[in-house]
């Protein structure tokens, strides 16, 4: 375990930080320490000096201003989904955004302003009532902060494009506190980085997303046997890539969970199957699963109509907070025969039930971005994958780990060299070069520009430049 470095400052520092912020000021010792410091990820523990859990951007600001002071570095967590860990720090200190979860529609301006802290699933909560979503991903328990930071890839990606082709501005402090909205007409720059940068350039205190009219989907999964997964997967591809905008779906090599709505006889069972979202006419849905119905034939066909928040929260239950996970992932163009054959092989180890291997489709709406009009620089390809080691017993952690790295290391090759930043653990400098491609020279610059000392280097770090 990381011994906790105590602030610099003497107890009066520590008490003046209190007298000037609204929210709360936790240290090593207090009653709620321990709470406050537990991570998403179970797999990693870490000890800050000092939790300021905030309630505004004030607050923010002079969390920041103490941390300078005392020389600490700063984490700072969102909704606190990320895997590797990285919204604290040992012995640092985290601003910690949870209690800054505010949500607010304007149906008329189809707009949506949400706090840095919210998550996804109070985002949907507040728009679904006026027919309307932000294009995110697939669990609702992820934060709105690093999804949308990262990329947002998710369900609607097809039909909408990335949560960033929908982020309209940001309240941003910056590493010297200054607080600036970063949009087209404002920091031009710095909105470009921001929108698959990562939190490299400033702490997000709110964004304004426009949001679309979606309501009920059609969706649910389609699974097939594990020994058809090639097969399904050769198939899939070919299909996604044809399919209209309003259909999306990832391809998954999973282990049936062993309760309902899935059918007893197929509980504990590996297979392969599609998570499907259809977000078209009502009146086409038929017309557009008919050839998804008959292909397999499958063995379970559990498309239907639903709430799109139903859909999104539909894997909560499943991947919860405090479970031990490890997750790496890769882009990929058109899969050939070979890296087919090889993905399939692994999901027939996955060392664990909840363990599982995704493709997310990035095409549709998000190839019609062009490469470098934001930070996020694989618009051309095809499936963003994640290999994802879980298990709740602390125990199973190195087992997760070595399949997730060993698949990882199977299927690299097969890729295009980087990954979709939120699917990252802390893999290095060089990977996160290549997650950025021709876009990182421009980013280097802009941090060097919004934060030349490297404030915010808890993250998938970009160097300034």
């Amino acid at each position: 375990m990381t011994d906790v470095q105590s602030p610099t400052s003497s107890t009066s520092d520590v008490t003046a930080l209190r007298g000037t912020v609204r929210g709360d000021v936790l240290l090593p010792g207090d009653a709620t320490y321990d709470g406050a410091r537990a991570l998403f990820n179970g797999m990693i523990d870490r000890r800050p000096a000092v939790i300021v859990q905030c309630t505004d951007s004030a607050d923010v600001i002079q969390a920041l201003s103490f941390a300078r002071q005392q020389g600490l570095r700063v984490a700072v967590r969102g909704g606190g989904h990320n895997g590797g860990g990285l919204g604290s720090v040992d012995g640092g200190l985290v601003i910690d955004l949870r209690r800054m979860d505010g949500v607010r529609v304007d149906p008329q301006a189809r707009t949506v302003r949400v706090e840095g802290g919210a998550t996804w699933g109070q985002v949907d909560h507040a728009t679904h009532a006026f027919s309307l979503a932000v294009p995110c991903g697939v669990i609702s328990t992820t934060g709105v902060g690093g999804l949308t930071l990262g990329g947002g890839l998710g369900y609607l990606t097809r039909r909408y494009g990335l949560t960033i082709d929908h982020l309209l501005e940001a309240d941003v402090v910056l590493a010297d506190g200054q607080q600036v909205t970063a949009s087209e007409q404002s920091n031009a720059d710095l909105y470009w980085a921001i929108r698959g940068g990562g939190g490299n350039f400033g702490i997000v205190t709110s964004f304004l997303f426009r949001a679309q009219p979606v309501s009920t989907v059609v969706g649910g999964p389609t699974l097939w046997p594990l020994e058809k997964a090639p097969q399904v997967l050769r198939w899939f591809q070919e299909f996604i890539r044809n399919a209209p905008d309003g259909l999306s779906g990832f391809f998954a090599l999973l282990t049936v969970p062993p309760g309902p709505p899935f059918p007893e006889a197929l509980h504990l069972q590996k297979m392969c199957g599609v998570v499907w979202c259809y977000s078209g006419p009502q009146e086409r849905a038929d017309e557009v699963f008919a050839p998804v119905a008959a292909f397999g034939p499958p063995a379970l066909h559990g498309v239907q109509p639903m709430p799109f928040p139903a859909l999104q929260s539909a894997f909560d239950g499943l991947y919860t907070s405090g479970q031990q996970q490890y997750w790496r992932g890769d882009f990929f163009g058109a899969l050939d025969d070979a890296a087919i054959d090889a993905l399939c092989a692994r999901g027939a180890s996955m060392p664990t039930w909840l363990s599982t291997i995704h493709l997310y489709p990035v095409g549709g709406a998000a190839h019609r971005v062009p490469a470098d009009a934001t930070a996020w620089s694989y618009r051309d390809a095809d499936f963003a994958a994640v290999y994802y080691g879980v298990d709740p017993a602390p125990a199973g952690a190195d087992a997760i780990r070595d399949w997730t790295v060993t698949t990882w290391e199977a299927l690299h090759g097969f890729s295009m060299g980087g990954s979709y930043v939120n699917f990252m653990m802390e893999e290095g400098q060089e990977r996160v070069q290549a997650t950025y491609r021709d876009n990182y020279e421009r980013l280097a610059r802009i941090k060097g520009r919004y934060d030349p000392g490297n404030v915010f280097s808890v993250n998938q770090n970009i160097k300034p430049g």
